[in-house]
């Protein structure tokens, strides 16, 4: 079933754990650090672990296992009024995650890559409620480590009118700040008739996007978009002809819709559709209709999946078991990708696990069976510009040495980011795929 952005009001939705979650962030992650860990599951990381990262695993264990420490980034909406935005976040200490498309430094290469430093983890997180800091939505500061509130923030200017009717369109610019301390930014409520000026998210979680390449007048496809952060960054960065953003969950399917209205005026809402079907029959029933297809796959969430102590043992058995029948999915989703791309156009391929066997092997096993896909190289596009904001796994190899020669070098499928003490983005796993024909 497809309809269009914006065509009926949509019922509020609880917030639910998915491929997404610790990803796009919510109001939900706010209670993550007091839940426990799963020593199942964590016994189950270690062991497969220590096998496929070797010497990276116990830094990025340490980061897993401490939330306070996590980063989060605050990537800005172009249909709102983001200038002044812009200038407090840099007056705090925050930085473009991206170079501006016009600048010099947009194709300048980044130095030799390096693992950063060790620094010790602790929990320094810097988080702040609206409700409890910000009890006037018009008047916000925004956060700075161990510093005060001063100088209230007025969102009145910036926050656009839903009805203020059709507009042109602003330019294509996907900006996101990112600060090197853990400060986490209040989430805008709900207000109705005006949308958010930012988004939270987990700044890995953009690297699929940039990828993935979108053009101004490309037809794309969301496979897998709930809660839609990934949709939000591809039309920050691109005026896309059609965006079909799918999910097949209902409850997810809204919660997606809800976020695609908090954040895109109606004017473009002609140009984006919000699907609810199976995506692995999309190969079958639009083949070759698309020039683009993100496929952000139901994963086993490394970062939330760690905190499933709920439950007790029993419900980690049940992850467990679901973790062992994802890969089958996620290689049918892969295969309907390519097959509702034209010929020509690219298919990304991402998770937020570590896990080889929903990673590597997936796309590995895909590339084998699938007449006419072929890998895509990101070294230039992604790694070389962004090596100074991730740590990138090594070639994907039992016990790869970690050394400056090796890190950054693409896998023979895809790239993996590693949460590193100081560099806390991901898990993120991309690959991409082009169709030959």
């Amino acid at each position: 079933m497809l309809r269009r952005l914006g065509s009926s009001r949509l019922l509020s939705c609880n917030l639910s754990s998915g491929p997404d979650h610790g990803q796009e962030l919510s109001r939900e992650t706010r209670k993550v650090p007091t839940k426990q860990v799963c020593n199942l599951i964590l016994d189950h990381f270690d062991k497969q672990y220590t096998e496929e990262l070797g010497p990276i695993w116990p830094s990025t264990r340490a980061v897993l296992l401490n939330p306070g420490c996590w980063q989060y980034g605050v990537m800005l909406n172009r249909f709102t009024s983001v200038s002044e935005l812009k200038r407090r976040l840099q007056g705090h200490g925050f930085t473009p995650l991206l170079p501006h498309p016009n600048s010099p430094s947009a194709v300048s290469p980044a130095p030799t890559p390096h693992l950063p430093p060790t620094p010790q983890i602790h929990s320094s997180q810097h988080h702040l409620s609206f409700t409890e800091t910000f009890p006037n939505y018009a008047d916000i500061s925004l956060p700075q480590p161990n510093a005060v509130i001063s100088q209230p923030y007025s969102l009145d200017d910036s926050l656009h009118q839903l009805n203020t009717g059709p507009h042109p369109f602003p330019s294509p610019s996907l900006q996101c700040f990112i600060h090197p301390s853990a400060v986490r930014f209040p989430s805008p409520p709900h207000r109705q008739g005006q949308l958010k000026p930012y988004y939270l998210l987990n700044a890995a979680s953009l690297l699929p996007v940039l990828a993935l390449g979108v053009k101004d007048g490309d037809r794309v496809l969301d496979l897998c978009s709930a809660p839609g952060g990934k949709a939000l960054a591809i039309i920050q960065a691109a005026n896309p002809a059609l965006l079909c953003c799918n999910e097949v969950d209902p409850h997810r399917r809204d919660w997606l819709a809800k976020t695609l209205e908090s954040f895109i005026p109606q004017s473009l809402s002609s140009a984006i559709t919000v699907s609810n079907q199976d995506g692995r029959i999309f190969g079958q029933t639009e083949a070759g209709m698309y020039d683009k297809v993100l496929v952000d796959a139901p994963c086993s969430n490394d970062r939330s999946w760690l905190f499933s102590s709920g439950g007790g043992e029993q419900r980690g058995c049940l992850r467990l078991k679901e973790r062992a029948r994802l890969p089958t999915l996620q290689m049918e989703l892969l295969r309907s990708a390519l097959a509702a791309v034209r010929p020509g156009g690219v298919v990304v391929y991402s998770t937020c696990t570590l896990s080889r066997s929903e990673n590597q092997d997936v796309v590995k096993a895909v590339l084998n069976t699938f007449p006419g896909a072929e890998l895509d190289d990101l070294e230039e596009e992604v790694v070389l510009p962004l090596q100074q904001h991730f740590t990138f796994a090594p070639p994907c190899r039992p016990h790869a040495l970690l050394s400056p020669t090796l890190l950054g070098h693409t896998p023979s499928c895809g790239l993996l980011v590693v949460p590193h003490p100081g560099q806390t983005w991901g898990p993120m796993f991309l690959s991409r795929i082009k169709r030959t024909h």
